[in-house]
């Protein structure tokens, strides 16, 4: 080998930076060093022979320790990281990275250690800016809620970034609403939705979340969101132009401490969302084009997940009005029962009630709930509603609607089926359906995966009602039962969904003692005892809407009813004609007499014609004079318009033309018709 290479080796050591080589005598001082000093570019190296480093101004014990532990064990230490502030730099931060070896001569004596000093602190900052944008796209969009994602966004920017983080949004971004595309030239009304400042630093009452202020013109903020491109600032001084126009911006800025400044707009999708602001205060090292290029990525970032956010807000806002438009906001008047409700829509989930009348004076009593969130499941929960309302006018029994609902619930899952890598869970639903007579007071019901209903009776016991659990609409095989309970009128059934109460929630019982335990008992005001049973009975952070549906029961007594059996036998019509005159005479309805005459003949007739046992006539004196002709016969009638020349076929189309209502509805024995004619 040539002889001069190690001369050469040596010189490079000695003379080359950026590694800086040092040889430290057995007390730690320095004896030698070559010209890249310490690895730190700046430091002045013409004083250092027999001074420490921590003379130099390595105020580490780590440091120390260090060396002191190469010199007496001889373990060569490699990459050793020291963070800290160096005096004789003024003060500024710096990241070394120091190697060490134990020196000693032939013989074994120990001389010294040797040491390798490389700034790194730019390779450490490029490391932190990593992490940083890692970090945020980690964290920040955890949730589609606006405030807790500018808040995210302040949380990850504050330390390795900045060490204070102001993020606005405009108001229209809170309600949903996007601003109006482009850049934005006027002054800006924003509010303060995140912030945080590292410990230390006074936090101005201007920047605390909730806040609003204007942006003003003239300033790096304004300017900002006039161009949508970022401001860097790297010097703030107290006479700057901007601060002195505006001494409120200059009095936030003294009370940090600030001394750096970058401002960043929120903006994603060509929409203008808010302006995220970076502040730096003592000791930190004022911003540059590598910070900028930074803090606009993890800006961009957030932007996205804020319009986000926005967007769900916006989806959930139509949602809600939706929602409102498709349950209604009071319930139909009617004679079987008292009916009020307390809803709560947290969620805009598919959560819908109804109470709807039926023939014969009964009342039907409607809860359910569709599967999901959204305005999807909110339209879905319209649609089963009306297919509800379209059957329950059809007079179905309690199961058989159910079924028929299941059918449907089926169909509209095969309709839309969930979006592939969507959270969307196939479309299922849960319903309750009740029916109550007031005239026999018999309440049947049944349900699809709905929690049962809980009922208080006159003499003061609650207790949920046994009802056969079916499985969900749209789920498994449509087999669902109905169960029926004689009800004392003054008894209360409420219905709910499962935020309230669960089918096995019997500890929950006490809180609907405590709400009808009113000084009036059951009969006191249904609304008061719906509102005590809602706060006492809703979760503190509810999940789901929550619905109370309240009926408190009402029976027809013997002078508002009258009903006969009539033989198979064609004098019957002419009995149905008597039977009726003298009742409407009794009830001071004899404008009726003649319609009603007419239509219980036709109706009697055709019983006698197409069935073969007696026929059970009723009437029925409610809010409309009911009259209603029940045979052992399955085949419905069917309306027909006869030709000029038919000698029959006209009776029904009578019937239908002398009353507001009429239908036909399948009994236990057979079926029943039905008519309506309004009082006078």
């Amino acid at each position: 080998m040539d002889p001069g290479f190690d001369a050469a080796v040596l010189h490079a050591l000695f003379t080359q930076p950026p590694i800086g080589l040092q040889v430290l005598d057995p007390e730690l001082r320095i004896v030698r060093f070559n010209s890249a000093a310490l690895g730190v570019q700046g430091l002045d190296m013409s004083d250092v022979v027999g001074r420490t480093w921590r003379e130099l101004g390595f105020a580490s014990d780590d440091v120390e320790t260090m060396l002191r532990t190469v010199l007496e064990t001889g373990e060569a230490v490699t990459n050793f990281r020291y963070r800290g502030r160096l005096a004789i730099l003024g003060g500024v931060e710096m990241v070394l990275s120091i190697s060490a070896f134990r020196l000693q001569d032939a013989e074994g004596r120990t001389l010294g250690v040797a040491g390798t000093v490389v700034d790194i602190t730019e390779r450490d900052r490029a490391e932190q800016r990593l992490q940083l944008l890692y970090r945020a796209g980690e964290r920040i969009g955890s949730s589609l809620d606006v405030f807790r994602t500018a808040q995210e966004l302040a949380d990850v920017a504050v330390g390795g970034l900045a060490d204070v983080v102001s993020v606005v949004v405009l108001d229209a971004v809170l309600q949903g609403e996007a601003p109006r595309p482009g850049p934005l030239v006027d002054p800006v009304t924003v509010r303060q939705a995140g912030f945080r400042a590292v410990e230390g630093i006074t936090v101005p009452g201007m920047l605390e979340v909730g806040n609003v202020r204007v942006i003003p013109r003239g300033t790096p903020f304004a300017q900002a969101l006039s161009d949508l491109r970022p401001r860097l600032v790297r010097q703030l001084k107290a006479d700057d132009p901007w601060l002195v126009r505006h001494p409120a911006y200059a009095e936030v800025a003294r009370e940090m401490g600030s001394h750096s400044l970058m401002a960043v707009p929120l903006a994603a999708r060509g929409v203008v969302l808010g302006m995220a602001s970076f502040y730096r205060g003592p000791g930190s090292p004022p911003f540059d084009d590598a910070d900028l290029g930074v803090a606009t990525d993890v800006v961009a970032r957030a932007a996205v997940c804020v319009d986000n956010a926005r967007r769900y807000t916006r989806e959930r806002t139509i949602a809600r009005l939706t929602q409102q438009a498709l349950v209604p906001d009071r319930l139909p008047s009617q004679t079987a029962a008292e009916t009020t409700f307390t809803f709560l829509p947290v969620t805009s989930s598919g959560v819908w009630y109804d109470v709807i009348p039926l023939s014969g004076a009964r009342i039907a009593l409607v809860a359910g709930d569709v599967s999901g969130h959204g305005l999807h499941t909110v339209t879905t929960m319209g649609r089963l509603r009306t297919a509800i309302s379209a059957l329950a006018a059809m007079d179905l029994q309690a199961d058989e609607l159910l079924e028929h609902l299941h059918a449907l619930t089926e169909q509209l899952a095969r309709e839309h089926p969930p979006a592939e890598n969507s959270d969307q869970s196939e479309l299922t639903a849960t319903c309750l359906f009740v029916i109550y007579d007031p005239v026999t007071r018999i309440c049947t019901l049944s349900r699809a995966g709905h929690p049962a209903p809980v009922l208080a009776l006159p003499d003061g016991s609650i207790h949920v009602i046994d009802v056969p659990a079916g499985p969900n609409l749209g789920r498994g095989v449509a087999s669902y039962r109905s169960t029926s309970v004689d009800l004392p009128e003054g008894s209360i059934l409420t219905l709910h969904n499962a935020e309230l109460l669960q089918d096995t929630d019997q500890d929950q019982l006490p809180a609907f003692q405590n709400a009808f335990s009113t000084p009036t008992g059951l009969t006191g005001r249904l609304q008061d005892m719906c509102d005590a049973l809602m706060n006492s009975l809703l979760p503190d952070n509810p999940a789901d809407d929550a619905l109370l549906l309240l009926a408190r029961t009402h029976s027809l007594g013997p002078d508002q009813t009258a009903s006969w059996t009539l033989p198979n036998e064609p004098q019957s019509a002419a009995a149905a004609r008597r039977l009726v005159t003298g009742q409407l005479t009794d009830w001071n309805l004899d404008d009726l007499t003649f319609n009603t005459e007419l239509i219980a003949s036709e109706l009697v007739t055709n019983a006698v014609r197409y069935s073969t046992g007696p026929a059970e006539l009723r009437l029925i004196n409610d809010r409309a004079l009911i009259c209603e002709v029940t045979d052992n016969s399955n085949t419905a009638p069917q309306l027909r318009h006869a030709e000029d020349d038919d000698e029959g076929g006209r009776g029904l189309y009578l019937v239908a033309q002398l009353t507001q209502h009429w239908g036909t509805r399948h009994t236990g024995r057979g079926k029943t018709i039905w008519t309506e004619q309004a009082l006078p």
